[in-house]
C-alpha cells in the first residue's frame, strides 16, 4: 500500500506565495504618490486600451500590476460594489477604506482556499479635502493591507522605486514634479540600464482634490507629453 504523499501546509502556502511573487515581478512598476494638490497614479503601459490604473468612485483610484485578467476582475467587482453601497445608502458612505477591507478579504480567500493565488498586487487610494486626509491602501495577493504614507511603488523593481522615492519624495511636489520624479525612476530602474519613456510609454492619472466631486482624471497623450516636455 502506498504512503500518501504529504506536503505541510506551511510549505503549500510559501510556495504560493512564491509563485505570486515571481509572477508579480515579471510586469512593469506602477508608482502612486501624493503632490499638492491630490494624488497621482503613474505606470509604465503602452497599451491605450488595457488600463493599470482606473477610477473606483468618485474620489478613489485603482491602480494594480500583475496579470490582467485577475486585476481586472477584482476592479470591477469593486466598482459594483461602490456602486451598490453609493446608491443604497449615501455617496459619502463609500470609502477607500471600506473597499480595501473587502479587497483584502477577497484576496485573503483566494489565496489560502483555492489551488492558485491571485498574481496582483493593487493600490485603492481615496483623496480627501487636505493631504493629510489622502489614504493610500496597498493590498499584497494574500491579502494583507497596508496603510501606506506619501507614496507606493508596485511591481517589477518596486524596491529600488521605493528607496529612491524614500530620499527624493516631498508632498509639497506639484502635478509636474510628481509626474516627472515618478518617470525618471520608472525609466532608471525597469530594465537592467536606464531608458527614456515618453507619454507613448505611460499611463497616468490623478485624483485632484481641487475638482468638485468626481476627482479621477486620466491625462490625455498631449497633456502627458506638455508635463513631461515643459
Amino acid at each position: 500500500m502506498s504512503v500518501p504523499f504529504y506536503v505541510s501546509p506551511e510549505q503549500v502556502m510559501r510556495d504560493k506565495a512564491d509563485f505570486a511573487r515571481k509572477g508579480i515581478a515579471r510586469g512593469r512598476s506602477v508608482v502612486v504618490l501624493q503632490y499638492n494638490d491630490g494624488i497621482a497614479f503613474v505606470a509604465e503601459n503602452p497599451s491605450r486600451a488595457l488600463h493599470k490604473v482606473s477610477e473606483l468612485y468618485d474620489r478613489i483610484g485603482f491602480a494594480a500590476v500583475g496579470k490582467y485578467n485577475e486585476f481586472e476582475s477584482l476592479r470591477v467587482a469593486g466598482v459594483r460594489l461602490a456602486d451598490m453601497r453609493g446608491y443604497s445608502y449615501d455617496r459619502s458612505d463609500v470609502t477607500g477604506r471600506s473597499l480595501a477591507n473587502a479587497y483584502a478579504q477577497t484576496l485573503g480567500s483566494i489565496f489560502t482556499e483555492t489551488a492558485k493565488p491571485f498574481e496582483v498586487e493593487i493600490v485603492v487610494a481615496e483623496v480627501g479635502a487636505t493631504s493629510a486626509e489622502d489614504q493610500i491602501y496597498r493590498l499584497l495577493f494574500d491579502g494583507s493591507v497596508g496603510d501606506e504614507q506619501g507614496f507606493v511603488a508596485m511591481g517589477g523593481s518596486a524596491d529600488a522605486i521605493a528607496a529612491s522615492l524614500a530620499v527624493h519624495w516631498r508632498n509639497s511636489w506639484t502635478l509636474q514634479e510628481a509626474v516627472r520624479g515618478a518617470v525618471e525612476l520608472l525609466a532608471e530602474h525597469g530594465d537592467d540600464e536606464p531608458r527614456h519613456l515618453d507619454a507613448s510609454h505611460l499611463e497616468v492619472a490623478v485624483l485632484d482634490r481641487t475638482r468638485p466631486r468626481r476627482a479621477f482624471q486620466r491625462l490625455t497623450f498631449d497633456a502627458l507629453a506638455a508635463l513631461l516636455e515643459s
